[in-house]
């Protein structure tokens, strides 16, 4: 065993003294990351490779120094002061402090936070001051009270927040809370955001106080995060406090409020969704995002408003969404509805169905949703004259049930009484199955 270490060791340094990085990365690996990492003779030696790896960090190209730091975290405490010196150094390579900050923050030790948070006071390159914000959010609880003493000026501010937001511990939501009518809208959005994703009885008030707040920033940060509460759907009436955010000023913020009101899974929301996505005054994104919207809310209505939806808007793009969204429905209960509005376009004289693109998703969807009602129905799309249609249903057909589709399509090779064009079809998806 001491005879393969010093093996190593020598290997290492042999590369060391050749410049041959990637092979000094393996023997440096070997040694640190490897099983016997504890042998006495290795931990003799940390100082030496500890040397070879900081070696390796400062001439390696990006690639090399991101591998580097996954050896020198497993080294420990003794790599966090040279790390240090790197990130305190003005003059060093932008990329190597860069790494310095990354690697500091993976440490998770209350000595590398000093550093980091001066950093942030101090250093007047923004993306290294963000890079250091990430690694102190790394840290989780032991970098909160240095965080929150940041909050206290207003330049280091937006980026303490940003910190904390890393940080899923209940310890953060008093430090955010006394940012949240910050006079920065970064700093109140990103607050909020934040304080989402705690459920904690101080944090709903804030969210339905900032729904009207001047910013579509902090709106919009509001809508999503009540959207993550339907448990609280009644108790705070927030199908009713949500609905005026799809006419909001913003589009952003309709957009959110959609998938906000999707998440209540209530008639009500869906009912508020359909009344948004039929109007001729609604902008196509925030129709697409409706639409999305009731697919999500996963009621037996929202599918049924859909079905009614299509047959009242005249816009491809808005067909076309829907019958996808169809086939993306999970719901056990729902998919068989879902196929059956599907099949009903199928068999209707609607105009979507003169175009080729929407009848591909259809068979897409019919496919992904596996109703095996479904074959005979797409069989007779095989005599579509576009390409492209029957390929996709050929696809739809194999995905529905491989077998089962195959020997129904023998079945019909040989009836004479299919027309031309069919018989056709069926002939070009027995020979591509």
């Amino acid at each position: 065993m001491v005879s393969n270490i010093n093996q190593l060791l020598v290997q290492a340094q042999t590369a060391y003294d050749a410049a041959d990085w990637s092979s000094l990365i393996q023997y440096l690996q070997k040694l640190i990351l490897g099983v016997d990492s504890e042998h006495p003779e290795i931990v003799k030696n940390q100082e030496y490779l500890l040397t070879l790896t900081l070696s390796m960090l400062e001439m390696g190209d990006f690639q090399q120094r991101w591998e580097i730091t996954k050896v020198l975290t497993h080294l420990g405490k003794i790599a966090i002061p040279p790390l240090i010196d790197i990130l305190k150094d003005e003059d060093a390579e932008e990329e190597l402090r860069w790494y310095a900050a990354r690697t500091l923050g993976e440490f998770q030790h209350p000595e590398a936070i000093a550093p980091l948070v001066e950093l942030l006071k101090t250093d007047e390159d923004e993306e290294l001051k963000a890079i250091a914000a990430t690694a102190l959010g790394q840290m989780g609880t032991i970098a909160i009270t240095s965080l929150t003493e940041l909050l206290a000026a207003e330049d280091t501010r937006l980026l303490a927040v940003r910190s904390l937001s890393c940080i899923p511990q209940t310890e953060t939501i008093t430090p955010l809370l006394s940012v949240v009518q910050d006079s920065q809208v970064a700093i109140c959005a990103a607050a909020i955001e934040a304080l989402s994703s705690f459920h904690d009885q101080r944090v709903p008030p804030v969210l339905l106080n900032a729904l009207d707040d001047i910013a579509p920033t902090v709106r919009r940060a509001a809508v999503l995060g009540l959207g993550f509460r339907p448990d609280l759907r009644e108790a705070l009436d927030l199908v009713i406090r949500l609905q005026p955010k799809l006419y909001d000023f913003n589009l952003d913020v309709c957009c959110a409020a959609a998938v906000s009101l999707s998440r209540m899974g209530s008639e009500q929301a869906a009912q508020e969704l359909f009344k948004v996505l039929i109007s001729p005054h609604t902008p196509l994104p925030l129709q697409l995002e409706t639409i999305r919207a009731l697919v999500w809310v996963g009621t037996p209505s929202s599918l049924e408003y859909l079905q009614t939806a299509f047959n009242q808007i005249t816009s491809e793009t808005l067909w076309q969404e829907i019958v996808t969204v169809l086939g993306r429905v999970q719901k056990p209960q729902l998919t068989t509805p879902a196929a059956e509005i599907l099949l009903q376009v199928l068999r209707s004289q609607h105009p979507a169905t003169e175009i080729a693109s929407i009848k591909s998703a259809i068979a897409l969807s019919l496919g992904q949703l596996g109703k095996m009602q479904a074959i005979e129905p797409l069989i007779s799309l095989l005599a579509d004259s576009n390409a492209s249609v029957r390929l996709h249903t050929i696809a739809a057909l194999k995905n529905l049930d491989g077998e089962a589709a195959h020997q129904k399509l023998q079945q019909l090779a040989n009836n004479a009484t299919l027309t031309p064009d069919l018989q056709q079809g069926i002939a070009i998806a027995l020979a591509e199955w």
